[in-house]
């Protein structure tokens, strides 16, 4: 997450680790994969768009016992000593579900094909790999606002689903949530007082340019927004310079993150 204004708060447990007990394809570009096991009873459990350090395996003989607890700086550079034999590859997804009862936890993966680790790893349906997990905290802060303004793409949707499964049902305010394909929409459990608008791009348009515009033409309700954006890094830089430079919103106001960088 090199573009950002997150506040990263490291869980004391440490690196946690858990094995794939379902997976699942549910929409053209996600598959589910649910992590379960004795490792995930010391989650902490925050809500929201709480995210995580994932590490994968890469091979057999991964390890996940020489991973630092911390993933700083120090923690970064000892994993890149570590033997690449056995060197997990690590990378950053947010819980879209974590079920206490069960010790279960649902991550959502966006899939491309061939592009990338993680994703042809997850679309693989892994059901019996061991993964790490190193907590990061939240991304969302709760501020003292009279509405919600929250801007993703795909690879924000399970933040965004999140923060608006957890948002108080009182809430007020715009969901703005980019897809490549309308049947990668999801249930998203948003209060009723914030419209979700689901932006379907076509296949040749950059990703995050329709989530960009569509914003620029939103009504914005009366009052102070507490606003989210994330995803590919031009959408949530655009995001936080049209609020502050065009809708006068304060910088405080306005989280953003950019997730990742369209070639």
């Amino acid at each position: 997450m090199a573009i950002s204004n997150l506040e990263i708060t490291h869980a004391e447990t440490g690196v946690l680790t858990a094995e794939v007990v379902r997976a699942e394809r549910i929409s053209p570009h996600f598959v589910r994969l649910t992590l379960g096991g004795e490792g995930l009873a010391g989650w902490r459990h925050l809500g929201f768009d709480q995210w995580f350090r994932l590490a994968v395996p890469t091979s057999d003989d991964t390890r996940f016992d020489n991973l630092s607890d911390r993933y700083d700086m120090g923690g970064y550079l000892k994993y890149l000593v570590l033997p690449r034999a056995t060197r997990p590859v690590i990378r950053n997804y947010t819980v879209r579900e974590f079920r206490a009862d069960a010790a279960e936890l649902d991550v959502d993966f966006v899939v491309h094909g061939t592009e990338g680790v993680a994703g042809p790893w997850a679309e693989g349906l892994p059901v019996g790999a061991e993964v790490g997990l190193i907590d990061q905290g939240c991304g969302y802060r709760e501020l003292d606002a009279d509405w919600t303004l929250l801007v993703g793409d795909e690879s924000a949707l399970p933040a965004v689903a999140g923060i608006l499964r957890d948002l108080p049902r009182e809430a007020r305010g715009h969901a703005i949530i980019e897809v490549p394909d309308l049947a990668d929409r999801q249930e998203v459990g948003a209060p009723d007082g914030v419209t979700v608008h689901w932006i379907v791009r076509e296949h040749h348009e950059k990703p995050g340019a329709r989530a960009l515009e569509h914003l620029r033409g939103l009504d914005f309700p009366e009052g102070a927004v507490n606003a989210f954006a994330a995803g590919e890094s031009a959408l949530a830089t655009g995001a936080r310079r049209h609020l502050v430079n065009e809708r006068g919103v304060p910088k405080a106001n306005v989280t953003f993150c950019g997730y990742w960088k369209a070639s």
